[in-house]
């Protein structure tokens, strides 16, 4: 007899291309539950930020902003909806960023973009790092998540048409049994991990949940 599946939360309302040949897999790969204040999680960010090696060569450079702060139950990070008026991507759940303009870096670029979209000065956030950088092959991105720290949450709201909502979201919502699982898209050798957050009344997944999967993996993070 086979495992039960896991009870998932809702979720939210984006339209997931799911291919007929998907395989999902629920074993987190962290403690369930797991939580971390900001400095921990400063202090697991690689000191030193990789070169800019996009993959392919028609690659837009892009940056993030992986902005976060200490709530009631530990760090929370700062996330967008994409309103769901728009043509691509309607719906979905990201972080301020977008493409670099000519001569930008990429904390340059995240700390303008953070700023347009949701109204965060540029000199408020702390920059402590970079994750790991990622290519998206449906938007031809090459994404530098840059992270950085406030030293307390504030308010913050949509600034520009593109977004309809703002939200700090605990790391601890993120690590919830009911919240993660990956799904398995095309046969091997070709096959890939999508990962995805099920909150309650949203679903991270994509570029967003696969740079949330590799914050919450930092090898040098403390682990219960």
């Amino acid at each position: 007899m086979s495992d039960p599946v896991p009870t998932r939360r809702p979720g939210g309302r984006q339209s997931i291309p799911r291919p007929s040949n998907t395989v999902t897999e629920f074993d987190a790969p962290w403690e369930l539950g797991a939580s971390w204040t900001v400095a921990e999680i400063v202090d697991a960010v690689p000191a030193e930020s990789g070169p800019l090696l996009p993959t392919f060569p028609d690659a837009r450079h892009s940056a993030v902003l992986l902005l976060l702060a200490d709530g009631p139950h530990g760090a929370e990070v700062l996330l967008t909806r994409r309103s769901m008026l728009l043509r691509n991507h309607r719906g979905e759940i990201s972080f301020p960023g977008g493409r670099c303009d000519p001569g930008e870096t990429p904390i340059e670029t995240a700390l303008r973009e953070t700023y347009e979209e949701v109204g965060l000065e540029m000199e408020r956030p702390k920059v402590v790092g970079e994750l790991e950088h990622l290519s998206t092959i449906v938007s031809k991105s090459y994404i530098v998540p840059v992270v950085a720290t406030l030293d307390e949450r504030i308010g913050l709201s949509p600034q520009t048409a593109e977004a309809d909502r703002v939200m700090w979201t605990p790391i601890a919502e993120l690590t919830r049994p009911d919240t993660y699982h990956r799904e398995r898209w095309g046969l091997p050798p070709l096959d890939r991990p999508l990962h995805f957050f099920h909150l309650d009344d949203e679903t991270v997944w994509g570029a967003t949940a696969r740079i949330l999967v590799d914050l919450l993996t930092l090898p040098a993070l403390p682990q219960p």
